[in-house]
Formats: structure tokens, sequence, C-alpha cells
């Protein structure tokens, strides 16, 4: 092997990120129940299947349910989004993945909170890893 080969493959090697990716923004304002978006907002019940495009995203199958924690302001032009997590048997004790969909395919089904505050998202809103 030789020299430039070696150091190349090193330099690449030391190179790598901590594997967080920085995606552009869906949206510069969210509205949450609480400063921290922790509170769920709602519980929707997809209308049909979504297959995520990229990592900030969730998949969701049609008929499931979904905890919402935060829903997107849209820009004009751009299609409107809400952040949440798949509810199943499997995560009752855990927290799942928290993603993003399109509010198109879901059904609100139940609202928890009529109180919400609207807050700017942050870039690491929109982190994959």
């Amino acid at each position: 092997m030789s020299y430039p080969l070696v150091i190349l493959l090193c330099v690449g090697l030391l190179h790598q990120t901590g594997g967080i990716i920085r995606m552009d923004k869906l949206a510069d304002n969210k509205i949450c129940g609480d400063a921290e978006c922790s509170h769920v907002l709602s519980m929707v019940t997809a209308l049909d299947d979504f297959i995520a495009p990229d990592c900030r995203f969730i998949n969701i199958r049609r008929g499931q349910m979904v905890y919402v924690y935060s829903k997107l302001i849209p820009e004009e032009g751009t299609g409107v989004f809400w952040s949440g997590s798949v509810y199943s048997e499997r995560y009752v004790n855990q927290m799942g993945i928290i993603g993003y969909f399109p509010a198109t395919v879901v059904k609100e089904t139940q609202k928890f909170t009529q109180d919400t505050v609207q807050i700017p998202t942050a870039d690491i809103d929109f982190y994959c890893d």
C-alpha cells in the first residue's frame, strides 16, 4: 500500500462526524403545549400510510395512533407538518421515536390541551443522527 493512500485513509477516518446530520428547517415557528414541547397536544389516527423521506420524519401506517408534541407553523407554499411519536403496545413504558409527518395523513381524535405556546424552531429540531 502506498503512503498517499494510507494518509488519505487515515484522514478520512479522522474526519468522520459524530453521526449528526443538519437538515433544512421545515418551519421557523411551532405550536407546543409547553415551552419544552414535552406535553402531548393531541392524539391522532393515521388515515393513510406515510413513508419517511429522510431521518427527520417517522413512518406511520394507516390506523396507527400517534402522539402529537408540536405543530409546525407553515410558511407560504410549504406543507403542514406535525411532530409526534407512534403509539403502540411496544412503547407503553418508554418514549418512542419522535419525528415529523404530514398533518394531511392523520385525523385528530383527541385534544389533551387547549393552552398552547408558539415558539421559534431551533436547528436541533431538524437534526438527524
